[in-house]
């Protein structure tokens, strides 16, 4: 339901929403009714076999249906639709629709995990199963991902009932145990009341959630758990053949065949050659405004510059994709490819899904991260990149303050003055990475290379095992579930004894 990106004739970034058929998945047979709107929807279940590409089983909710209308189907066609009544029927179906199948299934979980608050309505359906607020806390646990007021949804209390976000719970219910006063819901902080435990994604994201809702009534105690990235899937293994046997110049080797990989997609998309010798640059994730795509290009004089420099020559590729309606993402994407027309050794490419994403990541040298502070939770994509021996340029936040040591496995600039305006932060934020870029990586890649390959070597071994998803997989077992599940029954037995 998500869009490709494609482009337009002039280069700029077009949106198509075209449907998808998988002969991979697999045809479950069930079909069960849920309410939306005070009409039914027919729901119908497929399964991603774990063998098919070696992940966790997985259930796929689709209303593409032929017992349903064509505005049930629609449910399904566009993920993070700008039509809010949309929005709000696809996350009943996640959530009750996803609490029915389980119950269809004949499998009671000791646990719920919400991963953001989208799945909320099933926390309304398991209290109205179960009768009990206490009930529900016990099986509850909530992971928020985002401080950004965008990711954490406020919507009218009234169009939710109407469209039957709570079941059947008389709104009054629904007040007394959200703990709601007025008519705005916001989805995040009713997921804080209703669970036991909660998490944030980061070390740093964890402390800023806490003071974000900690002056709220009646949250849960919020945890942090790092998010990490599978190292068996992004890591390129000869790569790490080459560190484990300390033959460097394999390693250098393969970086560069790598990179060759990495410009023949550049050259296919642009034209544009690129040289496996040049620094190249990255800049690649989800296109957003905290994000700051564009910030190195701001001090455009300065930028100029730089990228014109014959002697310490620079590449750089900026990709990812802005939310279809994020008009203002959309203006700075398409800002940068028509600067990148203007310029031999800068590129934009389209179609940032895992094999370019993978591609970009073992083709960088250098692993643009630059968000502003304390927006970015977590943001994993400088983990697979360190595991591709690219070296990390990035503001404090997110995971970098557990990982980074500027110049032994990253390079990361100060920390910027909160009390600054947001273009004042910015302007500082841009011209601190400049700095970095023009005095401290650029001089060190072309004229110290042993010393760069070692700040290369130390980001690869430092990133593993903690920045591995078995780490954070193991966490969740221990921090969140076992947490919420075993210890106080644990506690109550050793009471009672």
């Amino acid at each position: 339901g998500y869009y490709d990106q494609v482009r337009k004739g002039n280069y700029e970034m077009d949106v198509l929403f075209q449907e998808k058929s998988y002969n991979f998945l697999q045809d479950t047979g069930i079909e069960f009714d849920i309410e939306v709107n005070h009409h039914p929807v027919r729901v119908k279940v497929w399964y991603l076999p774990p063998e098919v590409f070696g992940t966790a089983p997985l259930f796929l909710l689709s209303t593409l249906h032929p017992a349903n209308d064509y505005l049930a189907q629609t449910i399904c066609h566009r993920l993070y639709t700008d039509n809010v009544e949309a929005k709000i029927a696809q996350y009943i179906l996640l959530g009750k629709g996803g609490a029915r199948l389980l119950e269809i299934l004949g499998w009671e979980p000791e646990i719920y995990h919400l991963n953001e608050a989208h799945a909320l309505p099933a926390a309304f359906h398991l209290y109205e199963r179960l009768g009990s607020l206490r009930e529900v806390r016990k099986r509850l646990v909530f992971t928020t991902h985002t401080p950004v007021e965008a990711g954490n949804e406020v919507h009218d209390l009234s169009l939710l009932e109407r469209m039957g976000f709570f079941g059947k719970l008389p709104l009054e219910e629904v007040r007394r145990i959200a703990c709601l006063d007025g008519s705005a819901f916001n989805q995040s902080l009713v997921a804080l009341r209703l669970s036991k435990l909660a998490n944030g994604v980061s070390r740093k994201h964890g402390r800023v959630a806490r003071e974000m809702w900690g002056g709220y009534e009646g949250i849960c105690p919020i945890t942090h758990i790092t998010n990490a990235q599978n190292f068996a899937y992004w890591h390129d293994p000869e790569l790490y053949r080459a560190l484990e046997g300390n033959e460097n110049q394999a390693l250098v080797e393969r970086k560069r065949a790598l990179k060759k990989q990495l410009f023949d997609l550049v050259a296919d998309q642009t034209g544009k050659l690129f040289d496996p010798e040049t620094l190249t640059l990255v800049w690649a994730r989800r296109f957003a405004a905290y994000k700051r795509p564009d910030l190195i290009v701001r001090d455009f004089q300065r930028f100029e510059r730089i990228v014109k420099n014959s002697r310490r020559p620079i590449q750089i590729i900026w990709a990812g994709k802005p939310y279809p309606s994020d008009y203002g993402a959309i203006g700075t994407f398409n800002h940068l490819v028509h600067l990148s027309k203007k310029y031999p050794n800068l590129a934009v490419l389209t179609g940032y899904e895992l094999a370019l994403s993978k591609a970009l990541k073992q083709g960088a040298d250098v692993w643009l991260n630059n968000p502003r502070i304390p927006l970015e939770a977590s943001g994993t994509s400088g983990m697979s990149a360190a595991m591709n021996a690219a070296v990390n340029l990035s503001t404090q936040d997110g995971w970098i303050p557990e990982f980074a040591k500027h110049g032994r496995n990253a390079f990361v600039v100060p920390v910027v003055d909160p009390n600054l305006s947001p273009e004042e932060q910015d302007a500082v934020d841009g011209n601190n990475l400049l700095d970095a870029l023009e005095y401290e990586i650029l001089p060190t890649y072309y004229e110290a290379p042993e010393k760069w390959w070692q700040v290369v070597r130390n980001g690869m071994r430092d990133v593993v095992p903690f920045f591995d998803s078995d780490r954070m997989a193991d966490q969740y077992y221990r921090k969140i579930y076992e947490a919420s599940y075993l210890m106080p029954r644990l506690r109550r037995r050793l009471h009672l004894s």
